[in-house]
């Protein structure tokens, strides 16, 4: 990325800044290593219950810059460059769901969080089930999962696909992936630079990540194994599967994006920023622990 689209995007944020003051605790920009030995960075700010913000494959932490700097003021939020992506090291090895859970777990404990609110956005809802189905839920206040599948009836509808290039084009690629997470326009410098984001992990590592053993079955078991409050944020193609769930598990809010595209929390940032607002006041006044 050249000087003039970097100098546009850092324009871009801080207007976003701008809008949504941070804290006055302030940001950081943290790392630890886990205990296979990989250099996991995280954003950490604001004060108070830790919310806890995990992107989608191949996606950086700062794709969540809007909810970071809307939370910060209440909350002490906490978003995560999973291995291999964003400002995290791209692990030799351990590039699959099962590790990236256990990453998670070691986080919480690294960050001394005695309960969390877990938000996970696509691959990262899958990430945060298997967290749950595997170290239980003692340390969960509650779950925000955005728009993947959780394994419940009628499967996902539909689903955009990109059409697969020769790995000398994969920036373009990248690019057209990029585009179709979102409904609204957004700056093309943006769009840019989460390209560039994307493009840190290597190809064989995505893939490698996309290779997940588990059936529907699996995750709609994971999805149930915990009474935690729930909250189920989902575009036009999981409605049916949001309003199953809505209506078979307890404790369930559901929300349907029809406007926004995958990225939903960006293209509707406003009205997603202020519906888990509300959620997390109802939730942690009401939480058992």
């Amino acid at each position: 990325m050249g000087a003039f689209a970097r100098a546009r995007v850092f324009a871009v944020l801080a207007t976003l800044a701008a809008l949504c003051p941070i804290a006055s605790g302030g940001e950081a920009s943290r790392n630890f290593t886990t205990s296979d030995g990989v250099r996991l960075h995280y954003i950490e700010a604001g004060t108070g219950e830790t919310v806890l913000f995990v992107p989608g494959w191949l996606m950086p932490a700062e794709i969540w810059r809007p909810q970071i700097n809307y939370f910060a003021p209440r909350y002490r939020v906490i978003a995560l460059d999973p291995r291999s992506q964003g400002d995290s090291q791209v692990a030799p090895s351990g590039n699959h769901i099962k590790r990236r859970a256990q990453d998670l777990h070691e986080l919480i404990e690294h960050t001394l969080s005695t309960r969390v609110v877990i938000v996970g956005w696509s691959l990262g809802v899958l990430e945060t089930l298997l967290y749950v189905k595997t170290y239980g839920d003692a340390k969960v206040a509650a779950l925000v999962l955005v728009d993947n599948s959780v394994g419940e009836t009628p499967p996902q509808e539909g689903g955009t696909t990109i059409r697969s290039r020769p790995p000398n084009e994969r920036e373009i690629e990248m690019a057209e992936f990029v585009g179709i997470l979102f409904k609204s326009p957004q700056p093309p410098a943006y769009l840019a630079w989460l390209t560039k984001q994307v493009m840190r992990t290597p190809d064989e590592v995505g893939a490698s990540l996309l290779a997940i053993p588990y059936s529907r079955a699996f995750w709609r078991s994971a999805v149930y194994s915990t009474a935690r409050p729930l909250l189920y944020l989902v575009t036009a193609s999981l409605r049916k599967q949001a309003a199953t769930l809505r209506t078979k598990r307890k404790d369930t809010s559901t929300e349907v994006y029809t406007k926004s595209g995958h990225a939903l929390f960006v293209d509707e940032a406003g009205r997603f920023n202020e519906t888990v607002e509300a959620f997390l006041d109802k939730t942690l006044k009401t939480s058992g622990f």
